[in-house]
């Protein structure tokens, strides 16, 4: 309940929730995050809750934050991996928690990146981040997961336009889902033919896997895949430098942040309405507004 109530505060921009997260932040970084994203309708809510189960099989215990995308007219969001996960809420070694968005464009919000300081400071072993499931522009997941799974399916058309645009890159483990389908086998080929056109791969060299999440097929070799990955990560060092990263682009983003806040309230102070005006009668140009307003920040 604690937990709950701390990532409300943090989804509401609690002053609260910052004073309890400086005093927590010496005790994260102990969590393994894996993110899991991919295309609409490809089963990342089924597969995020086998991968838990199979998790706590191994006595691990397990953080979910599960992020859907929020309407741009009312904010909300249906929320509904809440409802596919169901059967866990009783499961003291598990905690889920549904995310908007809330206009964040890379399929993670500001919100989510504090949840997930709250869960491993909380002490679980993993926590998994699954992503709306807008197909290209879910890239945040790179800089925030350890491990990212790219989940498609087959049936979708062109297959691989469910996972263009960047996507291919962030994977770490691809996971065919719904293999139970025709044209299983011709998704894994396209996508190993893909993988080996990269030229910026690295020492690991991302599995290609077939599961059917509802049938519980393949989750066990795609937790020893994370696994793998993850003594990997350890062992040649590639932990520290992603982390190092993470903190980068997170410093980077709530700096922009903060100071988009000041932007506006020195806006608001200086008769907007009346220099917006004047920008439309032509008598001043944007140009010079920002050059001023920039100026008079940094000073």
């Amino acid at each position: 309940m604690a937990i709950a109530r701390l990532i409300t505060k943090a989804e509401n921009e609690d002053p609260e929730a910052t004073i309890a997260l400086r005093q927590l932040y010496p005790k994260t970084g102990r969590a393994f995050l894996v993110g899991i994203t991919g295309p609409p309708g490809s089963g990342k809510s089924t597969l995020t809750d086998k991968l838990v189960k199979e998790l706590r099989k191994r006595n691990k215990t397990v953080g979910v934050i599960a992020v859907d995308p929020s309407s741009p007219f009312t904010g909300g969001a249906i929320l509904g991996d809440r409802i596919r996960m169901s059967d866990l809420a009783l499961d003291e070694g598990v905690f889920i928690r549904s995310m908007g968005t809330r206009g964040s464009l890379g399929g993670l919000s500001q919100a989510s990146h504090a949840a997930i300081k709250i869960l491993d400071a909380a002490g679980f072993d993993y926590i998994l981040i699954e992503t709306v499931g807008v197909g290209q522009s879910e890239i945040d997941i790179v800089k925030t997961a350890d491990t990212t799974v790219v989940v498609t399916v087959p049936g979708l058309g062109d297959d691989i336009q469910a996972i263009k645009a960047g996507i291919m890159e962030i994977g770490d483990i691809f996971v065919v889902n719904k293999a139970d389908r025709d044209g299983a086998d011709r998704v894994v080929i396209e996508l190993s033919q893909m993988l080996e056109l990269n030229q910026n791969m690295g020492e690991w060299f991302p599995p290609i896997l077939k599961t059917v999440a509802s049938r519980n097929e393949g989750i066990i070799q795609l937790v020893e895949k994370i696994d793998a990955h993850k003594d990997f990560l350890n062992s040649s060092g590639e932990l520290i430098i992603r982390r190092k990263e993470r903190i980068s682009n997170e410093i980077f983003n709530l700096i922009l942040k903060r100071v988009s806040v000041e932007i506006m309230r020195k806006l608001a102070e200086d008769n907007w309405e009346n220099e917006l005006a004047e920008i439309l009668e032509k008598r001043k140009n944007p140009y010079d507004v920002i050059d001023r307003v920039i100026k008079e920040l940094l000073q």
